[in-house]
């Protein structure tokens, strides 16, 4: 199992971050999940990195969870997914709901200054109208990893509930 939190990673977290994903991610500010040992398992990552747009604001840091979800990629899920979502409005109005969320949690973590610098380089559409992981059709998906970690993170995210529901992910953690 898991817990959502909002914590700066410390230096030890930071390295374990690195050992677990081979680099430390670029912006990183919080993590926002942990497992039951205190691992972190998704982090929250600045909207601009380096001056530019960042399209991933949540991001998964368990080396355990990126193999498992890449298998399921590798099998064909994301295309299962979205045939789902093309039969299923009350899955699609879920999924429209998660990316509104993401949306709205990112644009409400960014600073005023930043989101005055989104504005003045002319990436604020980037920001409010593109989805989790930076999605702009929201008919489609994009990656299973992104969706986790926003589910996660916040909890407000349709495939990821459907991961844990169907595919047992959150079980699975150590």
């Amino acid at each position: 199992m898991f817990q959502r939190v909002a914590l700066k990673p410390t230096d030890e977290q930071r390295l374990l971050i690195a050992d677990e994903l081979g680099k430390e991610p670029k912006g990183m500010e919080l993590i926002t999940a942990i497992d039951k040992q205190g691992r972190p398992l998704a982090l929250q990552v600045a909207a601009l990195v380096k001056g530019k747009p960042f399209p991933t604001f949540y991001w998964l840091s368990s080396r355990f969870l990126v193999k498992e979800l890449s298998h399921l990629e590798a099998a064909g899920l994301i295309k299962e997914l979205e045939e789902r979502l093309q039969d299923d409005p009350v899955l699609m109005a879920e999924y429209h709901q998660s990316h509104e969320d993401y949306v709205a949690r990112r644009w409400a973590a960014m600073s005023d200054t930043t989101k005055a610098e989104i504005q003045r380089l002319g990436f604020t559409d980037v920001f409010t109208k593109r989805g989790v992981g930076g999605i702009e059709n929201w008919q489609q998906v994009r990656c299973l990893h992104t969706q986790y970690a926003h589910h996660l993170s916040s909890g407000n995210n349709a495939i990821g509930r459907l991961l844990d529901a169907e595919y047992g992910i959150a079980n699975l953690l150590p």
